[in-house]
C-alpha cells in the first residue's frame, strides 16, 4: 500500500428482503417534498412504485414526479428535474431504480442552485461545488453501478455528444439506499448481464495499475471471484436469492471507493465506451464488453506481470509452464470467454455503430490512463479492431 489515503463513505444501506421497510424512517430526517424520479416504468411493473408512495405518504410527504429517465440519462432530464427542485422548493430526492437514476439523481442535487451552466462547470471544468445541495436517497432495482454508494454522476449531453462522468465529493453520495435483492428478479436478462460486467469492468479498472503489493488487490480478486460465481448461477436461476443478493453486494462494493484506495487506477475502457455510448446509445456494461478485450491485449504488454496475475489468480490459468506474454493472453481468453457466456455483444457493430463514427470517437475520447495513457490513434486501432 503506497499510496496515502483517507477513506470516508457516508452512505447509510439498508441491504435485504425487508429493507424497504427502512424508508419511512429515513424520511423522517428531511422536509416536507420529494421530488420522485425513477425509469421508463419498471417501477410501476414490478409494483415499488405504488409501495414507495404509500410509504411517502404515510409520512406526509408532498411528491413531486420525474419519471423517464434513460438509461443513458440526459442533460436535458438533468434540467428538468433542477427546474422542479427549484420551483418546489424540495427537501429530498428519491431516486427509484438502477444506477441511471441515481446518477441523474446526483446530477440534478449538484445543481439545481448552481450558478451559471452547471455541465460547463461540474462535467467539463470539474469546479468544486460551492452551492447548495439536495439530498439524494435511493431504493435500488437494478445491480452494476455501485451509484447507490458512491458519489458518481454520468450525463450524456446529447447537444455536444458527450457523455461526461464526474465523481463528486462524499457529501453527494446518497445519504440512504435501499437494497432488495429480490428487486432484481424481473430485470430482463440484457439488463442483467450489462450490470454484472458493469461491475467486472469497475473492478478491473481499478486492479490493472501500480506494481506494489496492495492489499486492495487482494480484495477485488475476491470480489471478481463471488461476482464470477454467482453470475454463472444467476444465468440459469434468475430467481436464486443468494445469487442476486451476492451480485448486488460485489457491484457495491466494487465502485463504493474502497476497491479503489491506494490504487493509481485506470479507467479507460470507461472513457471510450462513454463515447460509443454517446454516439450509439448503447447499454454501458454492453459497450464495456466491447471495448475491454481488444483494449487490454493492446495494453497488457504494459503491465504485465498483474496481467499474469489476473489469469492465475481469477481465472485458474495455470502459468507455470507458460512465458508471461502467454499467461497474460491466457487471462484475456478467459475474459472474452465469460462476455460471451454472458451472452453479451463482442462487436461494436452489434452495438449500432458504424465505420464513420469510429474516428469521431476517438478523437472525443477523454484519455486517462493507467498503464499506459492512449493517443487518439491508439483508441481509434482499438476501435477498428473491436468493430
Amino acid at each position: 500500500m503506497n499510496k496515502d489515503f483517507t477513506y470516508y463513505n457516508p452512505t447509510r444501506v439498508h441491504f435485504g428482503k425487508k429493507s424497504l421497510d427502512r424508508l419511512a424512517g429515513e424520511l423522517a430526517d428531511y422536509g416536507t417534498t420529494v421530488l420522485l424520479m425513477y425509469g421508463k416504468g419498471s417501477v410501476k411493473k414490478l409494483g415499488l412504485y405504488d409501495k414507495v408512495i404509500e410509504i411517502l405518504a404515510a409520512a406526509g410527504k408532498t411528491v413531486v414526479e420525474l419519471p423517464g429517465i434513460k438509461s443513458n440519462p440526459t442533460y436535458d432530464q438533468l434540467l428538468e428535474g433542477c427546474r422542479l427542485v427549484r420551483d418546489n422548493k424540495v427537501d429530498l430526492i428519491l431516486a427509484v431504480g438502477g444506477g441511471s437514476v441515481i446518477d441523474c439523481a446526483k446530477g440534478v442535487s449538484v445543481s439545481a442552485y448552481a450558478e451559471g451552466d452547471p455541465w460547463e462547470r461540474y462535467w467539463v471544468n470539474f469546479e468544486k461545488v460551492n452551492n447548495p445541495i439536495v439530498p439524494v436517497g435511493a431504493v435500488l432495482t437494478m445491480a452494476g453501478t455501485a451509484s447507490e454508494m458512491n458519489g458518481g454522476s454520468v450525463i450524456t449531453n446529447e447537444a455536444k455528444m458527450i457523455k461526461g462522468g464526474r465523481v463528486f465529493p462524499s457529501v453527494v453520495n446518497p445519504k440512504f439506499s435501499i437494497l432488495n435483492p429480490e428487486y432484481t428478479f424481473t430485470v430482463p436478462k440484457e439488463q442483467m448481464v450489462s450490470g454484472i460486467f458493469d461491475t467486472m469492468s469497475h473492478l478491473m479498472e481499478q486492479y490493472f495499475s501500480g506494481t506494489d503489493d496492495n492489499t486492495t488487490d487482494y480484495l477485488i480478486e475476491g470480489i471478481m471471484d463471488s461476482l464470477i460465481h454467482s453470475s454463472r448461477i444467476a444465468l440459469g436461476a434468475p430467481t436464486d436469492y443468494e445469487a442476486r443478493s451476492n451480485i448486488m453486494w460485489c457491484a457495491t462494493l466494487g465502485l463504493n471507493t474502497i476497491t479503489g484506495l491506494s490504487k493509481d487506477q485506470d479507467w479507460e475502457i470507461h472513457m471510450i465506451e462513454h463515447q460509443v455510448g454517446a454516439y450509439t446509445d448503447c447499454p454501458h456494461g454492453a459497450g464495456l464488453a466491447v471495448v475491454s478485450v481488444p483494449y487490454y491485449r493492446y495494453i497488457c504488454q504494459y503491465g504485465l506481470d498483474k496481467f499474469v496475475r489476473f489469469a492465475r489468480k481469477v481465472w485458474g490459468v495455470d502459468t507455470s509452464k507458460l512465458d508471461a506474454h502467454a499467461a497474460a493472453s491466457a487471462g484475456i481468453d478467459k475474459l472474452a470467454g465469460f462476455i460471451s457466456e454472458l451472452g453479451l455483444p463482442t462487436t461494436l457493430r452489434e452495438l449500432g455503430a458504424t465505420e464513420e463514427m469510429l474516428p469521431l470517437i476517438a478523437n472525443s475520447t477523454v484519455l486517462t490512463g493507467g498503464y499506459k495513457k492512449l493517443t487518439a490513434e491508439e483508441v481509434l486501432t482499438i476501435l477498428k479492431t473491436a468493430y
